[in-house]
């Protein structure tokens, strides 16, 4: 089977979780200092703050910029249920919006038909690793006083007119998961250029504390591990590699698939490829991914429901393009670990599918 997924430890991150486990401490000291110090490089200095998850993450800066009970925020319908789930945490409400056809992100101008008196921010998701709009989006933040936070948890490394993801808006959530382009096992982390931001936040994940048994919030206890940390730097130096790989694999599928719809990429973005998606068009998905099964090819469906229609929702909105891109997306292996052979077969394999009609 050629995996959708391949997350990498090597050598290098054993010997760091070595380090740690000899150091004795565990727990929110100079690894995790130091992870966000050099993940900072990454975001145009923003500062940094290392937490437990990616939903972590999210929740806490929402928090930490104030939202909560009786604010609206207005997110995308198709992504990863955390993103909804994080305004709800805080006690605010998510609205749903629908997205282009193009990138598979929040759409603009539907987005700026759901504002209302109630609404306190946006919060766009730069899905499968392409930025968002963040140019338009900004604009209509700026134009209604609204808060503009960013959804980057698959999309560390991408960029929009030349800014990393990560350093527009008032703060952003980057995830660590294991299948995302670079790992800390389970991780997440904040990037903000509000100090205040940067300090709520780090007194979220601790359970309202900087200084010891001083808890001047009600907090959580959320913090990144130095075990983490300790890989995620070390990822760190791999991570541009491993995003010029998946760029020339991206190209290499891009170049040779056919009778699908290919993923694009908006001439001001720099793609981080965490998912490669293709679209259906006319052919029936069930078979088609039962086919690519019995051929070894490894796929994901992101996402088959969008978030509005959960259980943990119901709502019943109509949101066509997302609807549409739910009920035909399919991501194939992008990874960097993949071979050229493999590569091959994954083109081969959904070349003579869609060509007979599968």
């Amino acid at each position: 089977m050629i995996r959708v997924a391949s997350p990498f430890i090597g050598r290098a991150e054993r010997r760091a979780v070595m380090r740690v486990l000899k150091s004795g401490q565990l727990s929110q000291g100079v690894e995790v200092a130091e992870f966000e110090k050099e993940f900072s490089q990454l975001v145009s200095g923003s500062e940094c703050v290392a937490v437990n998850s990616g939903t972590s993450a999210l929740h806490i800066a929402l928090l930490a910029a104030g939202i909560g009970p009786g604010d609206e925020v207005i997110v995308p319908s198709f992504s990863f249920a955390a993103t909804a789930n994080a305004v709800c945490l805080t006690g605010a409400t998510p609205v749903f919006g629908d997205i282009d056809s193009a990138f598979f992100n929040l759409d603009p101008a539907h987005t700026e038909t759901l504002i209302t008196n109630k609404t306190k921010a946006i919060m766009p998701v730069h899905l499968y690793g392409h930025p968002a709009d963040l140019t338009a989006l900004q604009r209509i933040a700026d134009n209604h006083d609204l808060l503009l936070f960013e959804d980057a948890a698959q999309a560390v490394g991408a960029t929009w007119h030349n800014f990393p993801v990560g350093t527009f808006g008032v703060a952003s959530a980057f995830s660590f998961y294991p299948t995302k382009n670079m790992t800390t096992g389970e991780g997440g982390l904040i990037a903000t250029s509000d100090s205040s931001v940067a300090r709520n936040s780090r007194l979220l994940r601790n359970q309202g504390m900087e200084e010891r048994y001083r808890n001047e919030i009600v907090g959580l206890n959320n913090r990144m591990t130095e075990i983490q940390a300790a890989i995620g730097r070390i990822q760190l130096k791999r991570l541009r590699d491993w995003l010029d790989r998946r760029q020339d694999n991206a190209n290499y599928l891009s170049t040779n698939l056919r009778n699908v719809l290919v993923p694009q990429t908006a001439p001001n973005a720099v793609h981080a490829w965490h998912q490669y998606t293709i679209q259906l068009v006319d052919l029936n998905r069930e078979r088609f991914v039962n086919e690519l099964t019995q051929r070894g090819i490894g796929f994901g469906i992101y996402y088959p429901i969008p978030i509005h229609q959960l259980p943990s929702f119901n709502l019943h909105l109509d949101l066509p393009i997302t609807r549409q891109v739910a009920a035909r997306c399919i991501s194939l292996p992008v990874h960097p670990r993949l071979k050229r052979w493999e590569l091959d077969q994954i083109i081969q394999t959904v070349n003579s599918l869609a060509g007979v009609g599968a």
